[in-house]
């Protein structure tokens, strides 16, 4: 295959040095079959896990301006979606660009890494915060649709230890999760570089010197060629031999049909290189965008922005962001309250998913004080009432309540706030949690599901206690619902839960 010259016609590819012809599978018994790939497991650890740190950090940190998508909007005169269908409107971010930086020839993106300096960085730091967040897990990108490696990359000039902060960020984050005893992932967004950027003689983005960053020159709309194709399964399998991630997460771009035989390969490679280092990894995708890349048990369904409606078999998970207007960081984001963050978790947990919550730092590696204080204070709910949460498995049914959640993709926009009247329900063993997604007004609670009548226990309850509170609840068990009443003294929390304990 062949990529249209600035001019037009076709020309040559150059693979160059840095390209290797295939990826080198490691052995083991997984082949580059959707059958054998079924053969993957959800490990135990990440289902007891339920709460994990996203981090969107790299070079569009700089500007700070509109979101991570502006190395792209910046070469787009008119909105454009990621589809390619361009609009007859302005795009905002490419006149900002202009007023603030300059012509896209003369300062392009690559122009702002040099003032990617992570100058206050401290990795050790960032994990303690998430620690007292109550995440066991953390998944910093590897690098985005910008072509940016956040990595110590043998494959591209264009990275964080040869350019902008001169440090292996992925290393050096990855070394602190591992010391505290978190688990360490990453993400791969770079499939998408082959569609990212505009490609005029207007901008910075033809010069061949770009390349390597930018993507070579090619038709809006052809598909991945071949050396594209190779160059993202060489990066993708050095980040899993050299970082040895247990979580792997790809964003959309890799579900485009072209990528169908590497990412396959790449994901049988990376659960055999999981078995050889003797850890249990998890490999993550998105469907229905662009493309399905697995069948249901290949990997780990992850919903973006998202959440389901019941609870699903298979175990899953949602991403979404600690801010509303972006995922990386940008002046003037606003930020979620940590009670409706709070009550995702509990929705998500009930439903058998966990939740995969994104930060966004600063440029020189600070995380919004506003961000810190929401990621705080969900690790303050933790600490009294982790137990319902962590290593817990769906009831029998996952709440009871009037509000509806929308369901799917990018919907989280959609939904009303929980009332007192919403419950979730999840069990460790024999016994069951009940966590009301609002403290009622009243204190008082009836559960229709815990009902004598509703036929969902073995036996009747026997027992019904306030987690972090060492005052009696009362309640009793009528045959329509379970009725509690809350102590009076107890200080009101966004959401409160109740360990009930059955017997006969």
């Amino acid at each position: 295959m062949a990529s249209p010259t600035a001019s037009g016609e076709l020309g040559p590819i150059p693979l160059g040095p840095a390209v290797r012809p295939a990826v080198a599978p490691q052995d083991g018994p997984y082949e580059p079959t959707i059958e054998s790939l079924q053969n993957w497991r959800t490990p135990e650890w990440f289902r007891n896990a339920k709460l994990g740190i996203f981090i969107h950090w790299g070079p569009y940190a700089v500007p700070a301006h509109a979101s991570e998508w502006y190395p792209r909007k910046m070469y787009q005169e008119y909105r454009t979606s990621p589809k390619g269908v361009v609009s007859d409107k302005k795009e905002p971010v490419f006149t900002h660009h202009r007023e603030a930086w300059g012509d896209q020839k003369e300062f392009g993106y690559k122009d702002f890494i040099p003032s990617f300096q992570a100058e206050s960085w401290n990795p050790a730091a960032w994990v303690e915060l998430f620690k007292k967040a109550g995440a066991r897990y953390v998944v910093p990108v590897a690098e985005h649709h910008d072509g940016f490696a956040m990595y110590d990359s043998s494959l591209t000039p264009w990275n964080s230890v040869d350019r902008g902060p001169m440090r292996d960020c992925l290393g050096e984050l990855a070394a602190a999760c591992r010391e505290a005893d978190m688990r360490f992932g990453v993400s791969s967004h770079y499939a998408f570089n082959w569609r990212y950027y505009t490609y005029e003689d207007r901008f910075d983005t033809v010069d061949p010197k770009n390349a390597e960053l930018y993507g070579r020159r090619h038709a809006p709309d052809a598909p991945a060629d071949e050396a594209f194709l190779k160059l993202w399964s060489a990066r993708t399998t050095e980040i899993i031999d050299k970082y040895q991630p247990e979580v792997l997460w790809f964003d959309f771009g890799f579900n485009y049909p072209e990528f169908d035989d590497a990412r396959k390969k790449v994901a049988a490679h990376y659960y055999n290189r999981g078995l050889a280092n003797g850890q249990e990894v998890v490999l993550q995708y998105k469907e229905g965008l662009h493309g399905t890349p697995f069948p249901p048990g290949a990997g780990l369904l992850d919903v973006e922005r998202g959440k389901l409606a019941d609870i699903r078999e298979l175990p899953w998970q949602t991403d979404t962001s600690i801010s509303t207007k972006s995922w990386g960081y940008i002046e003037g984001d606003t930020f979620k309250s940590s009670d409706s963050l709070i009550d995702d978790l509990i929705d998500i947990v009930s439903k058998n998913g966990c939740l995969l919550l994104n930060v966004g730092p600063r440029a020189d590696g600070t995380i919004p004080e506003a961000g810190r204080r929401v990621l705080l204070e969900i690790g303050d709910w933790l600490a009294v009432n982790g137990e319902a949460i962590y290593a817990t498995r769906p009831w029998t049914k996952f709440g009871e309540g009037p509000t509806e959640v929308a369901t799917g993709h990018h919907t989280e926009g959609k939904n009303s706030a929980f009332t007192s009247q919403d419950i979730r329900f999840t069990r460790n063993g024999d016994t069951l949690y009940a966590i009301g997604l609002a403290w009622p007004t009243d204190g008082h609670i009836e559960i229709e599901s815990m009902g004598a009548g509703a036929g969902l226990l073995d036996s009747g309850v026997a027992s019904v206690e306030l987690l972090g509170s060492d005052q009696p609840v009362s309640w009793r068990q009528e045959d329509g619902a379970l009725v509690v009443d809350l102590p009076a003294d107890a200080p009101p929390q966004p959401a409160y839960a109740l360990r009930v304990t059955t017997g006969t």
